[in-house]
């Protein structure tokens, strides 16, 4: 610790005694302190201690207003994980008064009349342990703020990966990977609508590209078949919500257990006749059926090797039609409401995609997947 440093130390004394004030003052000027205020009154110190912010209290324990208990007491509640260096000035030598200070905070004494050596180094030994303690809590804060940004550097990387293996599933039967972009910020907006809390909004529109990974399990003969699928060949196609749990399942953070949720019942159905496990009503996750109607709608009016894409008012008849059977009617409400907000993400994601067409594919479809203002 410089001497400097210790020099530029902001000193607060808080003492009726003027007398005893100056006498104090002229100690630790004539040392070279020059950051030093005055105050005379127990009232004053909580607003002059919060404006001037003291690496060190110079406090008689005798006020006119009030004592220094009380206002040790007061001071300490301000950062109660602060270090607070209190000096108490006591005339008094009785040892029931120093301990009861000590249990208050104070952390030194002195005694008048005055030692100016005392003085000085009882004051030089507080504001090192100050500034110590001052540099040790900055350290950790910086150290905590690190490992922070290391962990959401793992955590974003982490998403970044599971994401890639949903757009890969993807790109087997779509020319562009965008379905999932879509679908994704559509299945945000409908579950900030619903009220779901900030971080499962967040959640879903993370998770959600995975909700067809298991389609990497089913034959190309199958996946891109442009002509109707037999009753068998639709069995095969069927596996793959259950395939995706299976490879999403054993995880044990949030956002694997929300991407299996949804990976495994986007396909059921309100009234139960959905695959793979036929659950009905709210047997179905939130998740799932927020997905199953931004899945469908995304679905509809997007071009299919097996079907011309449908135009938006026709896709939204037919969502309200499968109300109470295929969708839940809550979940299609407010997909209506968001309506407008669903057609400018997809404005939004088309015309980046456009603007990107030299970028690599990957890039591309994930082009403006940071999600939408809620």
């Amino acid at each position: 610790m410089t001497p400097e440093r210790l020099l530029k130390a902001k000193i607060l004394i808080i003492e009726d005694d003027r007398t005893s004030m100056r006498l104090l003052k002229g100690i630790l000027m004539d040392a070279g302190f020059s950051n030093i205020k005055t105050l005379v009154r127990a009232a004053s110190a909580q607003a002059l201690y919060q404006e001037y912010q003291p690496d060190l209290v110079i406090l008689d324990l005798h006020l006119p207003d009030g004592d220094g208990f009380t206002v040790m007491r007061d001071l300490s509640k301000l950062d109660p994980d602060d270090y607070l260096p209190v000096l108490v000035i006591t005339g008094d030598g009785d040892r029931g008064v120093h301990l009861r200070a000590l249990a208050a905070g104070a952390k030194d004494f002195l005694t008048k009349p005055y030692d100016r050596s005392h003085v000085i180094l009882r004051c030089r030994n507080l504001l090192e342990v100050r500034m110590l303690h001052n540099e040790v809590r900055h350290k950790n804060v910086t150290l905590e703020q690190m490992v922070l940004e290391r962990t959401n550097e793992l955590r974003k990387s982490r998403i970044d990966v599971i994401q890639r293996l949903g757009f890969a599933a993807e790109c087997r039967d779509t020319e562009t990977g965008l379905h999932i972009i879509r679908m994704s910020r559509s299945a945000q907006l409908v579950a900030c609508e619903l009220g779901l809390s900030e971080e499962e909004c967040d959640l879903i529109l993370s998770t959600s590209p995975l909700h067809d990974v298991g389609k990497i399990a089913i034959p190309d003969q199958i996946l891109l078949k442009e002509g109707p699928l037999t009753p068998e060949e639709w069995k095969i196609m069927r596996m793959h919500a259950e395939i995706g749990g299976d490879i999403l399942s054993g995880g044990d953070s949030a956002f694997l257990e929300m991407a299996e949720q949804i990976a495994r019942t986007h396909h059921e159905k309100w009234d139960g006749s959905g695959y793979p496990k036929g659950l009905k009503g709210t047997e179905i996750p939130i998740v799932g059926r927020i997905c199953a109607v931004c899945d469908v709608f995304d679905a509809l009016t997007s071009e299919r090797p097996y079907k011309k894409a449908w135009p938006v008012d026709e896709a939204v008849l037919e969502i309200k039609k499968l109300a109470g059977t295929h969708f839940d009617p809550s979940v299609v409400n407010s997909f209506i409401k968001v309506l407008p907000r669903i057609k400018e993400v997809t404005r939004d994601v088309e015309a980046r995609s456009n603007a990107d067409q030299r970028k690599p594919l990957r890039e591309k479809a994930f082009h403006g997947s940071e999600g939408v203002n809620k």
